[in-house]
């Protein structure tokens, strides 16, 4: 059996950027399963790298468009791609600059705040690369992404603008998520959406075709007026009627 050797630039490179992702996040290294280590082979690193490259364009793209739920979803898959991550024996290879930076990332998730959310994600990646260079891997530059790798991916908050999508047609007439809060404009005794929701016969393929209908007017006895809704509007509201029901089914 032939065995992978490695070079001792290489292990030492290893050895750092093992020491390094484990930095960005200490507070999560307690009881972490070991899946790297000094013997692990280049191509293991290589792939948990990769994995957290993909992760960090993700968290970009959701940020970027606002859809905090899905940027604090990838943060913490980059989390647990370094509890895959041996801890070094060397506390003073932690950085604590970048734990300060993930730390503020968190931070500008949780608050939602877009400004100083780009300014987070610029000083992480910066730190990044200072690392790769100190490792002697310069040539690694990583940046902020351009453009998205992942066209088979929608990263806007589909739910998000459903939701408002829905306020603004649907909500004339019907409670779209909130009774205590929402008052039709125009008092009809229309459904509600959770009750909509919970009619075993109304699915969210019905209520495409509800909206995309030709009719002048659409709904029980052509009582509701039909919405100038555009294909990408319609998936919106679909989407946000499915997470209505996925409530109810819970």
């Amino acid at each position: 059996m032939h065995r992978l050797i490695i070079s001792s630039a290489g292990m030492k490179f290893r050895t750092l950027m093992v020491a390094a992702i484990v930095a960005m996040l200490p507070q999560f290294n307690a009881g972490a399963q070991v899946n790297l280590s000094a013997g692990s082979t280049s191509s293991q690193l290589s792939d948990l790298m990769i994995a957290i490259q993909f992760q960090h364009i993700k968290v970009w793209l959701a940020g970027k468009l606002g859809n905090w739920d899905l940027a604090n979803y990838e943060l913490r898959q980059i989390q647990a791609s370094l509890r895959k991550a041996t801890p070094p024996p060397s506390e003073g290879l932690r950085s604590s600059q970048t734990t300060e930076q993930l730390q503020a990332l968190d931070r500008a998730i949780q608050q939602k705040d877009g400004a100083a959310f780009a300014k987070a994600y610029s000083d992480l990646t910066n730190g990044c690369n200072a690392c790769h260079r100190a490792s002697g891997y310069s040539s690694i530059t990583i940046q902020v992404p351009v453009n998205s790798p992942f066209s088979d991916q929608l990263f806007a908050d589909q739910i998000a603008q459903g939701r408002a999508l829905a306020r603004g047609t649907c909500g004339l007439c019907h409670i779209v998520s909130d009774a205590s809060r929402e008052t039709p404009a125009f008092r009809v005794p229309a459904p509600s959406f959770s009750e909509i929701a919970s009619r075993p016969s109304f699915s969210a393929n019905y209520l495409r075709e509800l909206l995309t209908s030709n009719h002048r007017r659409v709904g029980p006895n052509q009582a509701m007026l039909k919405p100038k809704l555009v294909e990408y509007q319609i998936d919106a509201i679909v989407a946000f009627f499915e997470t209505v029901q996925a409530d109810q089914a819970r």
